[in-house]
């Protein structure tokens, strides 16, 4: 069966009711079950050191004239921004400053979200947000990953998603959910349980995508977004504890997210949403939302949302959909550009070097010239007051007329000691 349509099926399990046991479980039988709770718990040793909990970045973020945007965050420890310095280094801080960037508006920013929440848990949190605010103007959720690694049946997490999403859009609040991440990106989870934890989190993602664009919300695959960069550079990405971000990775989700917010509030470059077509060049195309978020998994950074063709919301095989490809830039390199720093400034140094060789030669040269010029004047002087005397012993007492030119005069070395 297709990643298509088994988000389909969870989808629609989530819309009509129904789950029970994790899906997928009793397909792996009694022993594959135990072999992957052995690795769980081998997993969990692993993990590094863990948090106390997350910076609270609540608050106003930006300047500007006008009421503040309100921005509502919702979600698990990604979202709540568990592996951050600082407020400004969360998901939600970073996406708040953005906004207050380009609408030149303060942004209000409530982050409800809960360190370890499932999605269970959104129910309870956007009510405690509400209470702070009562109509959100933007919300970002991202939650998926605990429901994975509890073993949550997939149509039961992704019906609490989809309860939250049509409460938001009721209230007339644009909403982004930033899918569930890839979990075969975690190093220190063992194989075959990160091969596992791969499929399961994908057909989540995609079923959530499924769910949200027919709630009316929008998605951006989060998937694999830091995969390379984590394998590569993981004490960069990763935080202390080997499993959440890093503040660098929370930028990296920020600056995913960010462009799906900007035309979630319709204020992307001041052009409506609306007139953004997919341009097939990029691989962006309008479907069905089943195919479309089957690709958005395998290409992080993608937006799903809903679309209309010739005035028609549905088709054949359910909601039109419009996948979007953002571009995106790889995470840079520390270690190269410290090189690549370095290599400048010794290059730097190198030119300057060479520069003040070459005033300095040119010194030596002016010098050596001018030194040249005063001894060639004094050579001249000399022979000018040689020849003056011998002129005048030529024109003096025994009174020669048209005496010839003076004899050049040879210094006689000195003996040596």
């Amino acid at each position: 069966m297709s990643r298509a349509r088994r988000a389909r099926r969870i989808a629609a399990t989530a819309a009509y009711g129904g789950g029970g046991v994790a899906a997928g479980i009793g397909a792996l039988g009694a022993i594959g079950y135990a072999v992957l709770k052995a690795e769980a718990m081998i997993a969990r040793r692993v993990v590094g050191v863990h948090f106390d909990g997350a910076p609270d970045d609540n608050g106003l973020y930006g300047a500007g004239i006008g009421d503040p945007v309100e921005f509502v965050v919702l979600g698990d420890s990604s979202a709540a921004g568990m592996g951050a310095d600082n407020r400004y280094q969360t998901v939600g801080a970073i996406i708040a400053n953005g906004i207050s960037a380009l609408t030149g508006r303060p942004v209000r920013l409530t982050n409800a979200a809960v360190v370890g929440a499932e999605s269970s848990g959104l129910e309870q949190q956007l009510t405690t947000a509400l209470a702070e605010v009562e109509r959100p103007h933007v919300a970002v959720i991202m939650v998926g990953a605990n429901d994975v690694t509890h073993r949550i049946d997939k149509a039961i997490a992704v019906r609490h998603l989809e309860t939250a999403v049509v409460r938001l859009r009721e209230l007339g609040t644009e909403v982004v959910v930033g899918t569930c991440p890839d979990l075969g990106t975690v190093t220190p989870i063992p194989q075959p349980l990160r091969l596992v934890g791969r499929r399961w989190s994908r057909d989540l993602a995609a079923a959530q995508t499924v769910a949200v664009v027919e709630a009316g919300g929008r998605t951006v695959s989060l998937g694999d977004l830091l995969g390379p960069e984590f394998y590569e550079r993981p004490h960069e990405l990763f935080s202390q504890d080997r499993f959440h971000p890093s503040p660098a990775g929370y930028a990296r989700c920020a600056a995913a997210l960010l462009p799906s917010v900007y035309a979630a509030l319709g204020v992307w470059e001041g052009t409506p949403v609306a007139e953004r077509l997919p341009d097939r060049r990029r691989g962006e195309g309008i479907g069905p939302v089943a195919v479309a978020a089957e690709q958005a998994v395998l290409d992080p950074g993608t937006e799903v949302s809903a679309v209309e063709i010739a005035g028609h919301s549905r088709g054949p095989r359910g909601r039109w959909a419009k996948l979007l490809r953002r571009p995106r830039n790889p995470v840079p390199n520390r270690t190269d550009a410290r090189r690549a720093d370095q290599g400048r400034t010794d290059e730097g140094r190198t030119d300057q070097g060479r520069t003040d060789q070459g005033r300095t030669d040119q010194g030596r040269t002016h010098e050596g010239r001018t030194g040249g010029a005063r001894a060639a004047e004094g050579r001249t002087e000399v022979d000018g007051r040689a020849v003056a005397a011998e002129g005048g012993a030529t024109d003096g007492p025994t009174g020669g007329a048209g005496g010839g030119a003076p004899e050049e005069t040879k210094a006689t070395p000195e003996p040596s000691a």
